[in-house]
């Protein structure tokens, strides 16, 4: 399975609660780029897991236009930014496992996305996410690691 794990884009703070915080117009600008170099290591994705904060869910809506509609797309309530980093993972596994995916996207939050990279691999310190960051952890039954880890700023070019 190969997992792609995202960071929404940049929000703004004018907001009733973090929950509700919404995608800024540099935010929109950097997920897209990111959806654009994306679509360069994968056509599709058979399962979407998308955390219900509005930023999150607007960073999902603009890598969807990218991309063919998937097998299967859900709003996972335990994607929010301080949740447990295991259960978390079991959570999303499951739903891995149920749906056969092969090519899963989780779009979440800082500092949830470095834990979840922790839990797959301990070897590693959870990896910091800049927002529209992205990195692909390879998981079969033998074996998990780390291909890559990018950024708005490393993979495009962004001054």
């Amino acid at each position: 399975m190969q997992l792609y794990l995202m960071r929404h884009g940049e929000a703004g703070y004018q907001a009733h609660s973090d929950k509700e915080r919404t995608l800024t117009d540099a935010g929109r600008f950097q997920t897209a780029m990111m959806s654009h170099w994306l679509v360069r290591s994968v056509t599709h994705f058979d399962l979407v897991l998308v955390s219900p904060y509005v930023r999150a869910q607007q960073t999902w809506q603009e890598v969807a236009q990218h991309f063919a509609e998937p097998n299967e797309w859900i709003v996972l309530e335990e994607l929010t930014p301080s949740n447990n980093a295991s259960d978390t993972l079991d959570v999303v596994l499951a739903y891995a496992e149920q749906y056969e995916a092969e090519n899963v996207l989780v779009i979440a939050h800082m500092p949830l996305l470095g834990y979840l990279v922790h839990a797959m691999l301990p070897h590693i310190e959870p990896p910091l996410f800049t927002t529209s960051g992205i990195t692909l952890i390879e998981k079969s039954h033998e074996s998990t690691f780390l291909v890559w880890q990018e950024s708005p700023h490393s993979c495009c070019k962004i001054s």
